[in-house]
């Protein structure tokens, strides 16, 4: 039994997955220790503000002005005309600048990325950046006059592009990287008893079910609120997380979303929280869709 413990003991310890690691060094750099100015510049970065990842935003702006480059390299191919040569040289310098900006965001989002998507993520990354590369270096040899090899460079960056963008679209519909977790959850027309109002403490958040699909009701300085359990970013149990005065965070990523209406305080979220109606009346607490904005969280009795 000794030798057992000891063979155990002598084993090397695992290393974490390089994108494990990567992915801890840049969350310890943008969360900067819960800095408000790093929380800011987070919202910002994700598309708190936008409603939308504003990394999806931007990756139109390179694909499609490298494409147009495309089009006018070929032009003066065909043509022989100076302005089309021009034209794709400006397109390929607008494409860059969009580049850097889609590369900054879909960092910050990367960051918030659980496995198995997490190194395909890094993947997606990493081609889109030797995309980048391959494009820059064409603007180079152009500016040098060595417009054929820089032609060459700009099929070889528009291919690697292509894929990474392939990659892009697998984070989006098979991991649901970016999308609303909340999306097609459906909620009753009428109020239905989902838990007896003596199983509610103040101030402690409470999963219930309604209908099969998992809600969060809290009480709250005096007030009832209910809202969709599943966290709109990566599907954490909000029921599980923690409140911050009239707000709730996600376990998961500290998504953080107001009790009041769901939307989002603090990403990584975009998406708000789908809320509902909640009132407390004989003895059960009793939640529907919320069919209007003017339906206020109900004080309890």
């Amino acid at each position: 039994m000794a030798a057992s413990v000891n063979r155990e003991a002598s084993k090397p310890e695992t290393q974490p997955p390089v994108d494990e690691r990567l992915q801890k060094l840049l969350d310890r750099a943008l969360y900067a220790d819960g800095c408000p100015e790093a929380q800011r510049l987070r919202n910002f970065l994700n598309g708190t503000w936008l409603g939308e990842p504003l990394h999806v935003v931007l990756t139109d702006l390179p694909v499609g002005a490298w494409t147009v480059a495309m089009v006018f390299d070929l032009l003066e191919l065909i043509l022989g005309r100076r302005e089309f040569a021009s034209a794709a040289d400006a397109s390929i310098g607008i494409g860059l600048a969009g580049a850097a900006g889609a590369a900054i965001t879909g960092l910050t989002d990367w960051s918030d990325v659980d496995p198995p998507a997490r190194r395909l993520g890094l993947l997606h990354g990493f081609l889109n950046l030797g995309g980048t590369a391959l494009f820059a270096t064409s603007l180079v040899l152009r500016s040098k006059k060595s417009r054929r090899s820089g032609r060459v460079f700009s099929v070889l960056g528009y291919a690697v592009m292509s894929y990474a963008a392939h990659l892009g679209g697998k984070l989006v519909y098979e991991h649901r990287v970016g999308v609303d977790r909340t999306d097609g959850q459906a909620f009753p027309d009428d109020f239905v008893a989902v838990m007896p109002e003596s199983q509610l403490a103040d101030d402690q958040p409470t999963r219930a079910m309604v209908q099969g699909v998992p809600i969060v009701l809290v009480r709250r300085g005096g007030c009832l609120f209910a809202m969709a359990d599943t966290c709109s970013h990566f599907g954490g149990p909000l029921s599980e997380g923690t409140l911050e005065g009239n707000s709730i965070v996600c376990p998961y990523h500290s998504s953080r979303f107001d009790l009041e209406d769901g939307r989002v305080l603090n990403g990584p979220a975009v998406h708000p929280q789908p809320c509902l109606a909640v009132r407390a009346r004989d003895g059960q607490i009793e939640v529907r869709k919320a069919h209007s904005e003017t339906d206020d969280p109900q004080p309890t009795t």
